[in-house]
């Protein structure tokens, strides 16, 4: 065992530093998307969410650093690499808009101007929507129209169309009993 230890020494300092590394650093990526959310009022949930997503990017970041010093060729990891994205490539063409719509839901959970509570109508040539944000989640966005209908929205296509602000926080008058709509 001892043995073990000393011919990998230097590859066990490594691999500590870089996983002691990449644990600070998602730390601090989490805590920025958690400030955004806040600084945003961004629901947790959804900042949540993000987080999880840059998490596992630095994890994916941190495995393939590790591979390089534990002594893997840039050679293997471009043959690993390409049969992994030849087989995911085809499978993913066939998803795409589910890709679509998770990227959309980072995208505006960074830079959507609306919030959970708002009154949107979403200005679409074949049938406009106008109704409340309910919740917004990585694949759609639940909005409740004014007859109580649940109407999901796919996140790809609201950031497509012209969306008009009716009501700020039209969710809260309505559970607080006055229901003065504009």
């Amino acid at each position: 065992m001892s043995e073990f230890f000393s011919t990998y020494n230097s590859q066990i300092i490594n691999s500590l530093i870089v996983f002691g590394i990449f644990f600070v650093i998602q730390l601090i990526a989490r805590l920025i998307v958690r400030l955004i959310g806040n600084s945003k009022k961004i629901h947790v949930g959804r900042a949540k969410l993000v987080g999880r997503y840059v998490t596992i990017t630095f994890l994916f970041l941190t495995v393939l650093i590790e591979a390089f010093i534990l002594g893997v060729r840039v050679s293997d990891i471009a043959l690993v690499f390409s049969s992994v994205f030849a087989v995911i490539g085809i499978a993913l063409f066939a998803i795409w808009s589910i890709l679509s719509n998770v990227t959309s839901g980072i995208i505006m959970f960074f830079s959507f101007p609306y919030k959970i509570g708002d009154k949107i109508k979403i200005h679409d040539k074949d049938h406009e929507i106008e109704a409340i944000i309910e919740d917004i989640r990585s694949f759609q966005i639940h909005l409740r129209e004014d007859n109580g209908n649940l109407v999901t929205y796919p996140n790809n296509l609201l950031l497509q169309k012209a969306v008009t602000l009716i009501e700020k926080d039209a969710f809260e008058s309505i559970h607080n009993g006055s229901n003065d709509s504009i």
